[in-house]
């Protein structure tokens, strides 16, 4: 089976070109390499609009429509509403139980928030936890990958010490010697004493040589003994990091490279800031708002020469512009050659041509919204059965199965 990948976006209005070029396009390109899994985060976008939640209803499958018309494809991916899974809030809670508090302090992104949303009352449990929320709506799902950029890179060290410490707690159960003594049994005598030296050498040193030459004897396994099974693995791999049996595995970070696409004004693109260029605004609309956008301040008039790392059009070009023309732009702007509507044109053409097949499907699924509605429900099952196996692990290891 390929690695599961799980991203989700907050169902809190349409979404613009920020969204495309920060999430979206990579998410499509993941369906290609990976087991997705994409879900409509509709309980963290409460823990900042839990006063008025008739934006999140609103935008719900208006978002997923979106999904869609760039390109998301329900039978490579599955999409589902987070809240339709009461799983998620249920591991959520259990994992609260051991989590302690100044982890979630010193998520980066807490006081951040606090700091860029003074308009909002975010002194609530809910948003002091939604760190832990995103761990559990990872762990749930046993992902192995979770797409980042730079600044959500916290989050997922988070959930990996949660992970850590949940398996730390309730991986070694009674059973856990004798089961782990017997998946050793099963290797080759020189096997045996190779992992041993192997899990020692990680205990006393943390060296990651260590770890995955101990990895390497039980991928052999896997491979090569009849009837090994994941759940041997699953023990071994414990046992080597000294963890007791893993049965939240830790997920990665999947990093990838976020271009930078700012607003009309320059500032962070944000439906909020009235600054934001949607995914299927109309050809006239793009024309209008790109021509008021913006340029280097220092070209007050038509024969003042710029410079374009100062003027947030440049940054559509790196996005949208192939050489030839950055090379025309960098030339015409820098000699005062060309005007800033000049300027402009390309990114307006290039962004109506990338939005006409997106225009094109969403039209199609706004005609048939019970195909909407059949798509988001038909993978809410799918992320259903995967959901409530993890749970029935996660009871079983807490002693909540009586």
């Amino acid at each position: 089976m390929r690695p599961r990948v799980l991203s989700g976006m907050r169902p809190t209005g349409a979404l613009h070109l920020g969204h495309y070029h920060g999430a979206l396009k990579n998410w499509v390109r993941l369906q290609d390499e990976y087991d997705c899994f994409y879900f409509v985060a509709d309980l963290h976008a409460l823990t900042t609009h839990y006063e008025d939640p008739e934006v999140i209803g609103s935008s719900v499958y208006d978002m997923v429509i979106d999904w869609l018309a760039a390109g998301l494809d329900p039978d490579r991916s599955t999409i589902f509403i987070q809240s339709r899974l009461p799983e998620h809030s249920e591991l959520f809670t259990l994992l609260a139980m051991g989590t302690p508090l100044g982890w979630l302090e010193r998520v980066p992104t807490y006081k951040d928030q606090i700091e860029k949303l003074k308009d909002r009352d975010l002194a609530t449990y809910g948003f002091l936890g939604y760190p832990l929320l995103q761990a559990a709506d990872i762990l749930i799902y046993k992902a192995a990958f979770v797409p980042v950029g730079e600044d959500q890179a916290s989050h997922v060290e988070l959930t990996r010490e949660v992970a850590r410490r949940f398996n730390h707690l309730y991986g070694r159960g009674e059973r856990l010697a004798g089961q782990v003594s017997a998946a050793l049994a099963r290797l080759s005598k020189d096997d045996q004493r190779y992992f041993d030296r192997q899990r020692k050498a990680f205990g006393q040193t943390g060296a990651a040589e260590a770890l995955a030459k101990g990895e390497a004897v039980i991928a052999r396994a896997a491979s090569g003994i009849a009837g090994w099974s994941a759940g041997d693995s699953e023990l071994l791999t414990g046992h080597l990091r000294g963890s007791g049996k893993v049965i939240l595995p830790e997920p990665q970070a999947l990093h990838t490279e976020v271009p930078k696409l700012p607003g009309l004004d320059g500032a962070k693109m944000s439906k909020s800031y009235g600054n934001a260029i949607l995914m299927r605004d109309e050809p006239d609309e793009v024309t209008r708002k790109i021509r008021r956008m913006v340029t280097d301040p220092a070209r007050v008039h038509r024969n003042d020469p710029g410079n374009p790392e100062k003027c947030p059009v440049w940054d559509f070009h790196k996005v949208y512009s192939d050489e030839a023309t950055r090379e025309w732009v960098w030339q015409g702007c820098t000699t005062a050659g060309i005007g800033c509507l000049e300027c402009k044109q390309p990114v307006i053409d290039a962004i109506v041509a990338e939005q006409k097949p997106w225009r094109e499907r969403a039209a199609a699924l706004l005609a048939e919204p019970k195909k909407v509605h059949w798509i988001v429900e038909a993978g809410t099952e799918r992320a259903r059965t995967v959901a409530k196996q993890t749970m029935k692990d996660v009871r079983e290891a807490m002693g909540l199965n009586y």
